[in-house]
């Protein structure tokens, strides 16, 4: 199959483009550097989402499409930067799509990321793909993206919007900014430690996004673990699993401090279950924390 990628300089991309390599795909990458270093085999076509449609050598042959193309969402939150957030999606996939609609023959499938933000802060909520979504910020900016993506659907080509929760991967992401004070003995919990956290392993998540290209299914996926953990609970086993303890816990004052605005995302509450995906019968290598985080740090 040929498989066109956005964002796949990223965490996700990067691990997506070595899976789907290894199975055969024929991968194109669209990047802002036309230079982007790739493996070898893999395309690469100069695009920067915010100035214009796809060019179309980069999406002409392909039968689906993977877009994970965003500005970063963990950075100090201010105007300008949650005007990039914000735009870099909505913009970026509309220019996306308008691009697969001016061909003669757009590709059957289009998976587009989105993130576990589209549900707000839900206290002990248990949340599924049909739950509604929230109102604050990232909610809303979830739920256009979203429907710019949906829009593909009007010629034809079947869309996946992938809700992705907190990646545990040792090379990036939450994990990896945490380990540093935890291995010190500097860990703790986040506030109360109370709110949900929804995680999911790299490894499943990329082989979610495989299941969804190779498969007939459609509508929103939740990108997460099936057992989700407190944050009190995950930093337990955190510490737990680097033989440290983790008694310092991080001030709600002091995390504001930090990260501003941004710092509400770090303490909502998101206990989301993939039903979508275990419904159509994707299997998890890692469905609960503590395995997860012995194959990640274990070794």
């Amino acid at each position: 199959m040929n498989i066109t990628i956005t964002g796949a300089s990223g965490l996700i991309g990067r691990r997506l483009l070595k899976n789907l390599g290894a199975s055969g795909h024929v991968l194109t990458v669209l990047s802002r550097h036309a230079g982007t270093n790739v493996p070898p085999g893999v395309g690469v076509a100069a695009w920067d989402p915010m100035k214009g449609p796809a060019p179309e050598d980069g999406i002409r042959n392909a039968n689906a499409v993977i877009h994970l193309a965003g500005e970063p969402v963990a950075q100090r939150w201010n105007g300008e930067v949650k005007r990039r957030i914000r735009e870099s999606r909505v913009v970026g996939t509309r220019n996306l799509v308008q691009a697969l609609a001016k061909l003669r023959n757009p590709p059957q499938t289009l998976i587009c990321a989105s993130a576990v933000g589209y549900y707000g802060s839900r206290g002990d909520e248990v949340l599924r793909e049909d739950s509604a979504p929230d109102h604050t910020y990232l909610a809303e900016v979830c739920q256009a993206w979203e429907k710019e993506a949906v829009a593909a659907e009007a010629f034809g080509m079947r869309v996946v919007r992938v809700r992705i929760g907190v990646v545990l991967d040792t090379r990036g992401g939450a994990l990896q900014r945490m380990l540093p004070p935890f291995r010190l003995g500097l860990g703790g919990k986040l506030g109360d430690g109370k709110q949900w956290m929804s995680w999911i392993h790299l490894a499943d998540l990329a082989a979610m996004f495989q299941f969804a290209v190779e498969n007939p299914v459609r509508g929103a996926l939740n990108g997460v673990a099936p057992i989700p953990v407190t944050n009190a609970d995950f930093t337990q086993a955190l510490a737990r699993v680097l033989h440290r303890a983790a008694i310092f816990p991080v001030p709600v004052l002091g995390l504001r401090l930090l990260f501003g605005e941004m710092s509400e995302v770090l303490l909502s509450s998101q206990r989301v279950l993939p039903a979508a995906p275990e419904a159509a019968g994707f299997k998890f290598r890692f469905p609960e924390l503590g395995g997860a985080l012995s194959d990640l740090l274990g070794k």
